[in-house]
């Protein structure tokens, strides 16, 4: 058999990639990294003059409005984002909730210090890997994504209280009032909400309490008609005066676990008494003179966009062509997605190998498989189709006058979560529980492939891709992140890449995207992306090219400091979001 110079090539570099991973198992399994230290930082943390005015976007006008509020009052970026989360739960309640959870990167400006606010879902006590099986063996879609079976422990409420007493200034009672008058006075739901209720409405007429609440009348809310939340507008009432024993503890704990019991669920009130909120010390990474700082396990977003722009300092990409750079960046995606499926989880539960992963040396080693000019299949690589991408999280940005900042993302997973509601208490439970590699090496509800690492284990964060950065270079900053699934890496990745390029926000969040996940092997391409030259060169190179009209919900902020000029955008795709610079 003989083989051409450039395949020939690619099996030397396997061949070197599996020497390399080898290596970095080693040196996770003796405890002492052979390689050098994965978050040595070129760019020093840094306190930055303020801008003396604020930003925020999010995916709601409402939303942006409360956290502008909040600010009014005194508050600082922090408080805002109690406000602007607490009102997303009531006005996008398709996307995160406080029956969800979230997790963000917190930028203080005072001292320079950054953290990383894990607030994931965590699984029950009493989970059971065969609640989610069907007879055969094969996966139960319906149990993993529908009803309390579906729903993991919520950490939205406690990550809000965490951050409003540790980083805020206001009590709660001021942080949450914007979301509670909108809960119990009203408002009209947009086309995007009306839309996804009337889109689950069936599953929705599975459980009493969730007819009651998104079917008034039997039917979605009409266009233009006031909705009201009053249950979740007296759960909010709770937190803001009682903290994390107004959810996890009391009457609002014991609603919860009795309606998920009525309902075939498995919760306890040690589960929801037991939750915790966590402070985790960021991801950063040097690329071209910026410094990233992004979200870590149980997030994978953050080692993913970490490796990839490892992998891409070693070219020049504002020097190729566009076929060449998509390229380049498409493999560098390929490689990274393979990790996630194999190594990353909860890392309070999973020992993960992440000063290889997070190794410029690993990246080196990944680098020498990218031929130039031909894709790499990634059958080669030493695993089931995806589902269309998805916007059924929200991420919002903000930067306040005296420059602190905060990127969170927040979800309930899949649009409206479980569909569940649990009576007497207007919370909408997630489906998180579908996050987890329920079935190893099946997919997820996104396409996701998982391992051992990602098993439903009781108190366990689920893996997530959310991916909430914040980049700061010598004379420009941007907050960014953005809903989307498996595409919230490569999204962030992308606008993290134009941001360095020199884009502001608005052209940040309206730029075309692309996604490549490892499997399927194809390149989800948005319509208009590509110019049909670029898409037959890419062809021509052995890429499959999937068109999909668009993903994603991108907010971001960016912060021009020479010019002390804030810009705020939210997607242009979904004219409900609002940013604003005030």
């Amino acid at each position: 058999m003989s083989f051409s110079p450039n395949w020939r090539r690619l099996w030397s570099a396997l061949l070197s990639l599996g020497l390399v991973l080898l290596a970095g198992t080693a040196a996770a399994a003796d405890g002492a990294p052979k390689t050098a230290p994965a978050r040595v930082m070129l760019v020093p943390p840094m306190r930055l003059r303020p801008p003396g005015h604020a930003a925020i976007a999010s995916a709601n006008f409402l939303a942006t409005n409360a956290g502008f509020e909040v600010l009014d009052k005194g508050g600082n970026a922090f408080d805002a984002a109690v406000a602007v989360a607490a009102a997303l739960s009531v006005v996008e309640p398709e996307s995160s909730g406080i029956g969800g959870g979230f997790m963000a990167v917190l930028h203080q400006a005072k001292d320079g210090h950054d953290v990383f606010i894990d607030a994931r879902e965590t699984a029950p006590a009493a989970v059971n890997r065969k609640d989610y099986l069907k007879p055969d063996g094969s996966p139960n879609r319906d149990a993993a994504l529908k009803g309390p079976l579906s729903a993991g422990i919520p950490g939205e409420p406690a990550g809000l209280v965490l951050m409003a007493e540790r980083y805020g200034r206001l009590p709660l009672q001021q942080s949450l009032a914007p979301a509670i008058r909108l809960a119990r006075d009203g408002f009209k739901p947009d086309p995007r909400l009306r839309g996804a209720i009337a889109g689950v409405q069936q599953d929705l007429r599975r459980w009493p309490a969730s007819v009651a609440k998104y079917l008034p009348g039997g039917k979605p809310p009409a266009e233009g008609v006031l909705w009201r939340d009053p249950e979740q507008a007296r759960t909010l009432e709770q937190i803001a005066a009682h903290g994390n024993d107004g959810f996890y503890r009391g009457a609002t704990a014991r609603k919860l676990v009795a309606a998920v019991h009525a309902a075939g669920g498995n919760w306890t009130l040690a589960d929801l008494a037991g939750y915790r909120a966590r402070e985790r010390t960021p991801i950063e990474v040097n690329y071209r003179g910026y410094r990233i700082i992004t979200a870590p396990p149980p997030s994978s977003g953050g080692v993913a966009i970490a490796e990839i722009l490892n992998i891409l300092s070693g070219y020049d990409l504002t020097k190729m062509g566009r076929a060449e750079r998509v390229h380049y960046i498409v493999e560098a995606m390929r490689r990274a997605f393979r990790d996630h499926n194999d190594y990353l989880g909860d890392p309070d539960f999973v020992k993960m190998p992440l000063d290889m992963l997070l190794s410029p040396y690993y990246a080196d080693g990944l680098r020498q498989g990218i031929l130039p000019d031909r894709a790499t299949p990634s059958s080669m690589l030493p695993r089931a189709q995806a589902h269309e991408p998805g916007m059924h999280t929200t991420h919002f940005s903000i930067i306040d006058a005296e420059g602190n900042m905060a990127a969170v993302t927040s979800t309930v997973n899949y649009t409206m979560g479980s569909n569940f509601v649990a009576a007497g208490t207007g919370v909408l439970l997630n489906d998180e529980m579908d996050d987890f590699a329920l079935v190893p090496n099946k997919p997820n509800v996104y396409g996701l492939l998982g391992s051992v690492a990602n098993a439903p284990e009781g108190g366990k964060r689920m893996l997530s891709s959310m991916s909430p950065s914040i980049v700061i270079g010598a004379n420009r900053v941007a907050v960014i992140g953005s809903p989307g699934g498996s595409t919230i890496i490569t999204q962030v990745l992308e606008g993290i890449l134009h941001f360095i390029d020199g884009e502001n926000a608005q052209q940040i969040v309206a730029d075309k995207r692309f996604h490549h996940q490892y499997l399927p092997d194809m390149v989800m391409v948005e319509k208009d992306t590509f110019d049909p030259a670029t898409s037959a060169t890419l062809t021509d190179m052995g890429y499959t090219l999937k068109q999909h009209e668009s993903w994603g919900f991108m907010n971001a902020i960016t912060w021009d400091r020479k010019t002390n000029k804030l810009d705020a955008a939210s997607d242009p795709r979904h004219p409900s979001g609002l940013g604003k610079v005030q």
